[in-house]
């Protein structure tokens, strides 16, 4: 059986960003319409690692799949694998760090286009890493943006970062010396860190704000204070159900008595209308990602497709 390999550097040459979120999009689409199973991440922790698992079956593509991720003190290691659903047989391996920065990016884009207000054209990120990259390219992407500042707790990444998504992005991107730069006074917040703690003050959003919260999907972390929730009106998750397992930025809400996982809704549910989102333009909605299995394999279907239009990748014989 011959199978196709994808390394990093072929995902790379293959996807962008506008092709993520239409295929992310549907993705939500077809979920909300239960032609898809999602199986929630689990972990298995070793001597030093832990091994997360997810999959899902998209019976809308004839595919399923699963990624599979270690995380050790040298790092994370991503992988997908794709099977045909009408046969079993393995289609594809993939490296899939790159993919999941993509995909994860799409989701808030696809959020933003949704749940921010319509003349949301800047942007606020807390965190300068990798991830931040693709959550403020999908937003500029969805949004047209026209601004964004950063901030981060290491002076040279932020400015690296400012310097660096300004030259891709062709907008103006500035690094701010203080959190509170990158919030106040703007539609559109969102936090992309490995931090355990809030890494903002919740009175600092101003009426009408979207915060996208991405960094955190672990009970032990939290990004969000307990304002931020108390303040929103309206909680929106790419998936309650994972969030309920994966969100700690929600537990101190909750022991307050100021959150209930029954008022949140799932994004596929606004994207197709079956329920409401943003109601009125003076409210602060809060987002919450912590990333689903469906998205790496809708992506991965699609970055397959494209590589064996392009003759790109190796072929493994299993």
């Amino acid at each position: 059986m011959s199978v196709l390999f994808l390394r990093e550097a072929e995902v790379e040459q293959l996807l962008d960003m506008p092709t993520t979120i239409a295929v992310i999009r549907e993705a939500f689409r077809q979920l909300a319409a239960d032609r898809v199973q999602n199986v929630p991440r689990q972990r298995a922790r070793g001597n030093g690692i832990i091994l997360h698992s997810m999959s899902a079956a998209a019976d809308y593509l004839g595919v399923v799949g699963w990624k599979q991720y270690t995380t050790t003190k040298a790092g994370a290691k991503f992988h997908v694998g794709l099977y045909e659903q009408a046969t079993g047989s393995l289609i594809a391996l993939i490296e899939a760090d790159r993919l999941g920065q993509m995909r994860t990016g799409a989701v808030t884009g696809i959020a933003a286009s949704v749940l921010a207000n319509r003349e949301s054209d800047r942007v606020g990120v807390l965190g300068s890493g990798w991830q931040a990259e693709s959550q403020l390219e999908a937003v500029a992407t969805a949004c047209n943006t026209a601004r964004a500042v950063v901030y981060s707790r290491d002076a040279s990444r932020r400015e690296a970062f400012a310097a660096n998504m300004s030259a891709r992005l062709g907008i103006e991107v500035v690094a701010v010396t203080e959190p509170r730069d990158a919030v106040e006074s703007l539609p559109i917040v969102i936090t992309a860190t490995t931090s355990r703690t809030p890494v903002f003050d919740g009175n600092w959003l101003c009426e009408g704000a979207l915060v996208c919260a991405i960094g955190s999907n672990s009970p032990q972390r939290a990004e969000l204070d307990l304002t931020t929730v108390r303040r929103a009106s309206l909680v929106v998750c790419d998936s309650v159900e994972c969030c309920r397992q994966e969100a700690g930025d929600f537990d101190q809400a909750i022991e307050a008595g100021a959150f209930s996982w029954n008022s949140a809704l799932d994004l596929g549910q606004v994207l197709v209308g079956s329920v409401k989102g943003r109601k009125q333009e003076d409210e602060i909605v809060v987002f919450k990602s912590v990333g689903m299995a469906i998205e790496d394999v809708a992506v991965a279907h699609e970055v397959v497709k494209l590589a064996e239009s392009q003759s790109v990748g190796s072929t493994l014989s299993i």
